[in-house]
């Protein structure tokens, strides 16, 4: 079982139209709610939570690493009448010490694993044959 990604890429989304998403004022330990104010239906409304953990000064002088996570939920009215609470999660957890440039490439390898071919049929069903 293997599969390839692309190390060193350069990941551009292109298409689609622009949402933005705005503060409602639900409050987020270390971070912040933001809402797809234009859904009228409060129901279905699209939100993104992100937050940020600084890294944590040790005893022995080290550091722990800092954390940075975005969650966006889509809620889906179900013919039964019921709603779920769609989610997207992307999370990074980072060394004080890390160039940014290691920052910019766990991005980009996030967004690989994603969107990279290799990776559809598990998105899609779960198939760990790669």
């Amino acid at each position: 079982m293997s599969l390839t990604i692309p190390i060193g890429s350069t990941v551009t989304i292109t298409g689609g139209t622009t949402k933005t998403y705005t503060p409602d004022g639900v409050q987020v330990t270390n971070g912040a709610h933001l809402i797809d104010a234009s859904e009228t239906d409060f129901r279905i409304r699209p939100s993104i939570v992100v937050r940020y953990v600084a890294p944590k000064l040790l005893a022995d002088g080290s550091y722990t690493k800092g954390k940075l996570s975005a969650a966006r939920t889509l809620p889906q009215i179900l013919a039964s009448g019921k709603t779920v609470f769609n989610v997207v999660r992307a999370e990074i957890e980072l060394h004080p010490e890390a160039a940014a440039a290691v920052l910019l490439e766990m991005r980009k390898q996030g967004a690989n694993m994603l969107t990279a071919s290799c990776f559809d049929n598990f998105w899609a069903a779960g198939s760990l044959v790669f």
